[in-house]
């Protein structure tokens, strides 16, 4: 009987260890190729120091205490692309740079020139001129990543000395947006490998070896910049069409409907009587846009891109700016009780500048509602903001001011321009209506009746 259960855990423990070993077989033979395809990216920038100036900063005193130039320096890594030696990282490792120093996994140092720089995706291609033979690495498909599926990263986090670190973990979620900003383009994976300061740019791998992600950001305790357990990747699938754009052309032009649009909220799902909270509301249109020309109309939900289906705004924005300007796109739409099929020709997106401009000048179109007023939504926030006042009206006779915010009319929570807008229309003369107004950090209440 002993020699049966000596013979059972011997068996027991050479499975184990041969299951260890093929557990193992995987990160070390990803580890092993992927290597040679990540590089340490030092940028150079002169940086000016501002000399204090022990007279309480008097100006009269500046001449004394001079502004001071010096060089710095940032570390970052990037993965090596092409045997032409083009390298994809973030924009933010480069971005100011006046020289730009490769370190390849063999240590051999190389000056890399910028190609091309996308700051709205946080994307960069540099090059580096070498006739050696280099290590590209394979591209694999982040559609096609599942949540809980290993996930490995490479980069040099905190320093040179630490240059081709290996760390593993998981895929914790996928589409994740809002992270480093309010940025339009982003589409994270989350995992929970260890990434730090200087890991930006470098690879995200799956156990066969590809690349799926580019790591960018971390989030961290709100007390220390290291890792806490939840980094994120830009999808290789979203950087793909932005590295073909930036070698072809040097720049990225995305498609453009022309339409501001947000989320359905269960009210907006309820006033529109919809199906379900599912795809995303053109709240406005702007003029002489793609979406104008086609036909699609104000407080139409857009719930199908080609074949795609939207799920909300977010999805709307990253699948109109994966495509290229003239496009020929098919949208689905719900308009009132029906579902209509309306056929755009996308536009090429304006820069920032001339999007604001636009989006002004559209909101200045507006006319004022029953209490005198103007609204725009608030992007990041509840509530609307009082944009204009009519001279005469309501509103200024009970001294609402421009950049009010209105968060409540009576109980009801004002969440966007829409539910506003349901309710104010429902007013008339002679009613008497109760505003929570946030001005300047403070709340207070106004209550009058609409004259």
């Amino acid at each position: 009987m002993r020699l049966t259960r000596i013979i059972f855990s011997t068996i027991i423990f050479c499975f184990l260890l041969s299951s260890n070993h093929q557990f193992n077989n995987p990160f070390i033979e990803v580890s092993k190729k992927a290597n040679p395809c990540i590089v340490s990216i030092i940028s150079e920038k002169e940086v000016v120091q501002k000399q204090f100036n022990p007279f309480f900063n008097d100006p009269f005193f500046e001449d004394f205490f001079p502004d001071f130039k010096q060089r710095g320096e940032s570390l970052g890594s990037g993965v090596i692309i092409d045997d032409e030696g083009y390298i994809i990282t973030n924009n933010h490792v480069i971005d100011g740079a006046d020289k730009i120093r490769v370190i390849l996994y063999n240590k051999n140092e190389y000056e890399a020139s910028v190609i091309g720089v996308d700051p709205l995706s946080d994307l960069a291609i540099i090059q580096i001129d070498t006739d050696e033979s280099l290590s590209t690495v394979k591209m694999g498909n982040s559609d096609k990543l599942s949540v809980g599926e290993w996930v490995i990263a490479i980069g040099s986090p905190f320093g040179l000395h630490l240059n081709h670190t290996v760390t593993a973990g998981i895929v914790s979620a996928t589409g994740r947006s809002n992270v480093m900003s309010k940025l339009t383009y982003e589409d994270f994976i989350q995992h929970d490998a260890a990434i730090n300061p200087g890991n930006s740019g470098g690879a995200l791998l799956n156990l066969d070896g590809e690349l799926v992600g580019i790591n960018t950001a971390i989030a961290t305790d709100g007390y220390s910049r290291s890792n806490a357990g939840v980094g994120f990747a830009i999808p290789i699938n979203q950087a793909k069409r932005v590295v073909e754009d930036l070698l072809e052309d040097g720049t990225v032009s995305r498609g453009w409907l022309g339409v501001r649009i947000q989320n359905i909220t269960e009210e907006i799902s309820k006033a529109l009587e919809l199906e379900s909270k599912k795809g995303a509301l053109i709240v406005s249109i702007l003029p002489d846009s793609p979406a104008h020309d086609s036909g699609l109309m104000e407080e139409d939900v857009i719930i199908k891109v080609d074949s795609r289906e939207i799920d909300n705004d977010k999805d709307l924005i990253r699948v109109i700016s994966s495509k290229h300007p003239d496009d020929y796109t098919t949208f689905t739409v719900v308009r009132g009780d029906e579902k209509l099929r309306i056929s755009v020709v996308l536009g090429e997106r304006p820069d920032e500048n001339n999007m604001v401009s636009s989006s002004k000048s559209t909101e200045k179109t507006n006319s004022f509602d029953i209490l005198g007023v103007k609204v725009s939504d608030i992007n990041d926030r509840d509530g609307v903001r009082v944009i204009d006042i009519e001279n005469g009206s309501t509103a200024q006779q009970n001294g609402l001011r421009k950049d009010d915010v209105i968060v409540k009319i009576g109980r009801s929570t004002i969440n966007s321009i829409e539910t506003y807008n349901e309710i104010m229309g429902s007013k008339e003369k002679g009613d008497i209506v109760m505003l929570k107004i946030e001005r300047g950090g403070n709340q207070t209440v106004f209550a009058f009746t609409i004259r």
